[in-house]
């Protein structure tokens, strides 16, 4: 199908998807089941969609809705239809211009991996139960509520204290679909404002003297106030240098979700820093997760922690990002450079955050000590320090987060010699 008026200018700067492309795979399959899509109302609906920009898949299928069908009797194939061509795969940036287009799955995941979101969905299938048991009715329709909760119990029980690295691609599936399903709690801090409350401990004196006004004067009924509390800033930094691999996957699933339910902010270092809360947070997992592999080139590469760290606070911290937030690192310490670095960096750091939580996975090995390299240099600055290697690990990584705004301050570690801090954001760490 030649595009029609404007269609052929629907690919964006810098290679993204084609929407003219699209639409006529769309409308042909429409057409294969059942619906005449001419190729003039295909061309209407890309028209459509570049004048209103949808933003959803709910906006893109009405608009899909009003230029491309003649009759309510064909609703019910255009839904089934749009599900599978849609879905999944298209990126409403793309068309918006916001930035550059995944590359295909194949070739930006780390390693060989398979797409995290697919992996997902095959996570999902193999933990519904399948099958027949041969019992009296077993023609009846099943509970799959009732299945797929039993299902996900008896996953987590097996899975609960299972190191992340010697699951199989399998259990890895398994385990994704568990961290999308657990609750993330923001930790909350006391705000400035207060609002009115009986149980409240502060007197509204103005409010007070308004009501005593109906009574002559006499402050019968007081008005009293309280706090009102907001949520703290999360920022999420991961390791996903080569020694880290194991785990990389499986975080990016916890930093996804925590960037959808709690706003976090979520950036991933090996060699070089880089944000991926825009990534992270696209609906659809498969698009999520491809572009968060393409935006970090140097996945599975060597670790410098310590230029990571100053990147964070040069760029984002000192600007307001980590300012009374919870920091979460998960890293292993392993550090290519000079440990110093690092100390200075967690010693700023710690100026600014409200509390800072270290993920170690090499915590969980009987025996250990953080003694050496830039995991020694680190737990000076270290409010929380949890190894975070297993499903029940995740589950207190969690709850730290959680449950931060109450701990407060408390380094389990006392520094010996507090490093010198860093000098201005220009300046050099040699």
């Amino acid at each position: 199908m030649a595009p029609a008026d404007g269609v052929g200018r629907s690919r964006p700067a810098g290679g993204g998807a084609d929407l003219a492309g699209v639409v006529a795979a769309f409308g042909h399959a429409l057409h294969q089941a059942g619906i005449p899509v001419t190729p003039e109302r295909s061309a209407r609906f890309a028209r459509v969609v570049l004048l209103a920009r949808p933003t959803t898949l709910g906006e893109l299928a009405a608009l899909g809705r009003t230029t491309l069908l003649s009759s309510h009797d064909q609703i019910e194939v255009f839904d089934r239809v749009f599900a599978q061509v849609f879905r999944g795969v298209v990126d409403f940036a793309d068309f918006r211009q916001d930035g550059p287009a995944p590359p295909p799955p194949s070739s930006v995941l780390p390693q060989g991996e398979k797409t995290p979101g697919d992996s997902s969905r095959s996570g999902e299938s193999e933990a519904a139960p399948t099958g027949s048991s041969g019992e009296p009715g077993e023609g009846e329709e099943p509970d799959d509520e009732e299945e797929s909760v039993l299902a996900a119990v008896s996953s987590r029980e097996r899975l609960g204290e299972k190191n992340f690295a010697d699951c199989s691609e399998e259990e890895l599936a398994l385990l994704n679909a568990l961290i999308q399903s657990l609750p993330f709690v923001a930790p909350m801090r006391t705000a400035r404002r207060q609002r009115r409350h009986d149980s409240g401990s502060t007197l509204d004196v103005r409010a007070t003297l308004r009501a005593s006004h109906r009574t002559s004067g006499d402050p019968v009924r007081r008005v009293m106030r309280k706090n009102t509390t907001r949520p703290r800033r999360v920022v999420l930094l991961a390791d996903v240098s080569g020694s880290m691999e194991p785990y990389s996957r499986v975080y990016l699933h916890l930093m996804r979700g925590a960037v959808k339910a709690l706003g976090s902010e979520a950036f991933v270092f090996a060699t070089r820093l880089t944000r991926l809360t825009r990534q992270l947070a696209l609906t659809h997992p498969d698009i999520a997760y491809r572009k968060a592999a393409a935006a970090a080139p140097d996945w599975s590469g060597g670790t410098r922690i310590g230029m990571a760290l100053k990147t964070f606070l040069d760029s984002h911290g000192r600007r307001g990002m980590a300012r009374g937030a919870v920091v979460v690192i998960v890293s292993d310490g392993w550090e290519l450079e000079d440990p110093e670095l690092v100390g200075r960096a967690m010693q700023q750091l710690s100026r600014l955050a409200f509390h800072i939580i270290w993920v170690n996975p090499r915590k969980a090995a009987r025996g250990y000590q953080p003694l050496v390299g830039g995991m020694a240099a680190a737990m000076p600055y270290v409010d929380t320090f949890v190894s975070g290697h297993s499903l029940r690990a995740l589950e207190e990584v969690m709850a730290a987060v959680r449950d931060a705004a109450a701990d407060g301050r408390h380094h389990e570690y006392a520094p010996a010699v507090r490093l010198p801090a860093y000098g201005h954001a220009g300046d050099s760490v040699a």
